[in-house]
């Protein structure tokens, strides 16, 4: 037994590995490749593998930790924003999609009740598929990618009733039965909301203290898994119990390390998923059966972008470009609805011949998704034919960059505190900068505020060249590991052997290493720090300036060896985390709805909010330090200061007052 599962995961490894391979040459989403491995391998094809119990328990956890990813994202004050854009456009969305689609059933003689769960099923639009693309894209947090999300997080919610509905058609539940549903999903959902509010944080610091990478891990599993474990044991779906963990632990500091630990399950296990989703598509239906199979796929498609358009139209700010991309994105069918169909044909409440097709068309739909999703912006232009679009906030970003990259400037390697120091006092010089940096939540942010900041590892020639490498003045790599360093200086010296490199270091452990790997000075910041102290004790004596500028300069000449002996009492003492240290920046878009909007600085930290207001970005335009009368508008893009918990707490303010 065990050496059959071993082939099947294999195989499937080895054709994931070619077909993903082969994705990335022809630069298409890789959920396209996962689901042609699943339809080349599955039953109805090659018969190579199958969706066996285990299978499908690690493709489920893999859209568990996709959703409590997203959740990541969304904290409770911005969800609690968004409320009219769930409530309101999702709900409205389930409800006219499943009402017009449990008609048609009825009118073909379809039972009322098994009617309306085909409508809950063709409703339904697949989480893991739209949240993973939009991620992939950087568009969740756009008009149309967030009223997206609004809608595939009411699905998830309605999924619930839809399957109270079956269990009462197949087991004959009594209205009691399905109240008492509903009330222990009610009361699930709160025990998740009231563990997050008051348990993780402290939990989380406790665990933070230890500073265990395992039982770090080990903690974020824990809480993805068993509040995802929570809502599905009342009947909810197991996203929605992880999305609300993530939703949760998004108000803490720890958030973006909990995403960097999660991410190698969630992109492992994601794919399983979506192998399992192109192992149901049956190649054979579609031969016998293709004209009625299109016509569904067709319908599913159009009728669900037209019927989100129209709805989304107002959410949207009356665009109908913003509204028909929206549409597009949740156009295909779901893994939700598919479950819905399957329950229903085992039950044997349905005709098999009128709801394979309708199965068929969910998993095509599915299987182009990706593609239509990544290029909704494309397809809604043709639809409304519009000829000389403006161009996106990203696209004039990349218009930017590249314009920058095509000028002198200084390559920054790394946009930490260190690198975006560097970044504010050339910016204040005059001098132009471009930054590379491998952590996606910082480039966001840093993208979102105006910094011209690239994601890539600084290692590849690849992405040196796309930032300019050869009309750089000055490199500068701030990382703090050496090891980082030393990858980067290697491929900037087999391209450019002459540029001034600066390098970063937190001591002397391999300062002679990086001298001769070819950095042109290398700074420790002990011994800066130490230079500086120097520097003013000396003044206080004193000591002429002249004589105390040449005694720091023969130091620094002489490769720091005066103050490399010393001696080491404790290898492993960790300095403490300051207030000050704590600080970070954090940037914040102001949603439709927002309190904060059309009020000003002064209003909203007379509400408790202990922040700095660094700059306010609008209309593609960054204003630095904006004054105190300031007033917020819609869309805004907040460049906050403060500590972890006084950011949370602003969210909190501005957000909802």
């Amino acid at each position: 037994m065990a050496h059959v599962a071993l082939t099947q995961v294999l195989v499937l490894l080895a054709a994931t590995v070619v077909v993903i391979y082969v994705m990335r040459r022809l630069r298409m989403p890789p959920i396209v490749g996962y689901l042609v491995v699943g339809m080349l391998l599955g039953p109805h094809a090659l018969g190579l593998a199958t969706d066996d119990a285990v299978t499908s328990a690690l493709a489920e956890f893999g859209v568990v930790f996709l959703v409590f990813t997203l959740g990541l994202e969304f904290s409770l004050p911005r969800l609690i924003a968004m409320k009219w854009e769930v409530l309101g456009l999702g709900g409205g969305q389930v409800v006219v999609t499943a009402g017009i689609a449990a008609a048609i059933a009825w009118y073909y003689g379809v039972d009322p009740a098994v009617a309306v769960v085909m409508g809950g099923a063709v409703a339904m639009s697949s989480t893991a598929i739209v949240v993973r693309q939009l991620s992939e894209q950087a568009e969740v947090n756009r008009t149309h990618g967030r009223l997206a999300v609004a809608i595939v997080l009411f699905q998830d919610i309605a999924f619930a009733p839809f399957l109270a509905v079956v269990s009462a058609i197949t087991t004959g539940a009594t209205s009691a039965d399905l109240l008492r549903t509903v009330l222990e999903g009610g009361a699930a959902l709160l025990i998740v909301l009231a563990a997050g509010r008051w348990l993780l944080r402290p939990l989380f610091h406790e665990i933070a203290h230890a500073r265990s990478p395992e039982l770090f891990l080990l903690a974020v599993l824990l809480i993805a898994l068993g509040s995802a474990w929570t809502t599905e044991s009342v009947g909810l779906s197991l996203a929605l119990g992880a999305f609300l963990a993530g939703v949760m632990l998004a108000e803490t500091e720890f958030r973006h390390q909990i995403e960097a630990v999660i991410r190698p399950f969630r992109d492992v296990l994601l794919g399983i998923f979506f192998i399992t989703i192109g192992m149901l598509f049956d190649v054979g239906l579609l031969g016998r059966q293709s004209l009625l199979v299109t016509l569904l796929v067709l319908a599913l498609l159009i009728g669900k972008t037209l019927i989100v358009m129209l709805l989304a139209y107002k959410f949207a700010g009356g665009s109908p470009f913003k509204s028909l991309r929206t549409g597009l994105v949740v156009s295909l069918g779901g893994e939700f609805g598919f479950a819905l169909l399957t329950i229903l044909l085992q039950g044997r409440l349905i005709d098999p011949a009128l709801v394979q097709p309708l199965l068929t068309a969910i998993v095509i739909s599915m299987v182009v998704s990706p593609l239509i999703i990544r290029h909704n912006k494309a397809i809604a232009r043709w639809i409304l034919r519009e000829k000389r679009p403006e161009p996106s906030a990203i696209e004039r970003e990349e218009a930017i960059t590249r314009a920058v990259a095509e000028r002198e400037h200084v390559l920054i390697c790394g946009f930490g505190r260190v690198g975006q120091n560097i970044a504010r006092v050339l910016e204040q010089e005059g001098f132009e900068y471009l930054a590379v940096d491998m952590d996606p939540a910082r480039v966001r942010a840093a993208r979102q505020a105006g910094d011209p900041v690239v994601y890539g590892d600084a290692a590849h020639a690849e992405v040196l060249e796309s930032v300019g490498l050869d009309r750089s003045s000055v490199v500068v790599i701030s990382f703090s590991d050496p090891g980082v360093a030393l990858r980067i200086l290697e491929t900037i010296r087999a391209h450019r052997p002459n540029v001034p490199i600066l390098v970063r270091t937190q001591d002397d452990s391999r300062l002679a290493e990086l001298q001769k790997a070819g950095a042109s000075t290398v700074v420790p910041e002990t011994f800066e720090a130490a230079l500086m102290l120097v520097w003013h004790v000396l003044l206080l004596l004193q000591v002429p300036v002249s004589r105390v500028m040449k005694t720091i300069g023969d130091i620094r000449g002489n490769r720091y060896n005066l103050m490399r002996s010393l001696f080491r009492l404790d290898e492993n003492e960790l300095v403490p985390d300051t207030e000050a240290m704590r600080e970070q920046l954090y940037t914040l878009v102001l949603p439709p709805g927002a309190w904060a909007v059309g009020r000003t600085i002064v209003e909203v930290k007379e509400h408790g909010a202990e922040v700095t207001v660094s700059a306010i970005r609008r209309a593609g335009i960054v204003g630095r330090e904006p004054s105190p009368d300031t007033v917020f508008e819609e869309g805004d893009v907040l460049i906050l200061f403060g500590t972890p918990e006084a950011l949370e707490h602003a969210e909190a303010v501005l957000l909802m007052g």
